[in-house]
């Protein structure tokens, strides 16, 4: 036990990718045996994830998840900002700007309508439950809109570990909600054509969701929904720390 435990401390990222990678499969297994893919894996994972890092931290009374066990302390590399935000970045780069064009201004406007309706929802819900300072309310504002701006935004602004960890909360919920919802109001709206899809898309958001929403009503409509909601993505990471922060300190204070 002793060499397995070296040598897993020595390799500790390519330990991290290979518990990850396992992880993912066992989400994608969960989903496909359970929920017939109207639950997409990556929720799931997301959820084990949350899960995992709780009973790490309790277990070891850290503070870093099931990275405070010597050989799982790779985990804290794979998951920190250097990595996440790359990731990042390196989705923005796949995305070609004109393909926004075929949205038309419709599409445009639900994202920028989708960006700030979640935040302004999310951080009045923050304030309510007593976070009140603006990187609290930013953070939280920001997960609402998905789970990957809460982060990006947390860390610009000097959030909280836990503040962080709520936003992170926040963006899973919406995600799960928007795909078990999708299909059950796709016929109330209209959701049957690219270009509501695209709407659709620009409003909720959330890429994993939008996508496992939108292939258990019409798989058909899922490269045009996941279109708009990557670029909702990247619109938030751009004005969650800056623009929208710098607005809700006016108004709040520090």
């Amino acid at each position: 036990m002793d060499v397995f435990a070296s040598v897993f401390e020595d390799n500790g990222l390519l330990v991290a990718f290979a518990l990850i990678g396992a992880l993912m499969l066992f989400s994608g297994w969960l989903s496909k045996t359970l929920t017939r893919g109207r639950l997409q894996g990556s929720a799931i994972a997301i959820l084990l994830g949350l899960i995992l890092a709780y009973w790490g931290g309790a277990v070891t009374g850290g503070e870093d998840g099931l990275a405070d066990f010597a050989a799982l302390s790779g985990l804290s590399l794979m998951g920190g900002a250097m990595l996440r935000d790359f990731a990042i970045v390196s989705t923005a780069y796949g995305v070609d700007l004109r393909e926004i064009k075929r949205a038309g201004p419709a599409g445009a406007l639900s994202i920028l309508l989708g960006v700030l309706v979640s935040f302004a929802a999310g951080s009045v819900i923050a304030a309510a439950f007593g976070y009140t300072d603006a990187a609290s309310m930013a953070t939280i504002g920001a997960g609402a809109a998905t789970y990957i701006v809460g982060p990006v935004t947390g860390t610009a602004v000097g959030a909280s570990s836990e503040v962080i960890a709520l936003s992170v909360a926040a963006g899973l919920v919406k995600s799960v909600v928007v795909m078990v919802g999708t299909p059950l109001i796709a016929p109330l709206i209209g959701l049957n054509n690219p270009k509501a899809a695209m709407a659709f898309g620009g409003l909720m958001g959330t890429t994993s969701g939008v996508a496992g929403g939108l292939a258990a009503t019409d798989k058909r409509l899922v490269p045009y929904g996941a279109m708009t909601a990557t670029f909702y993505t990247g619109v938030g990471c751009l004005l969650g720390p800056s623009l929208l922060y710098v607005t809700l300190r006016a108004l709040v204070g520090g």
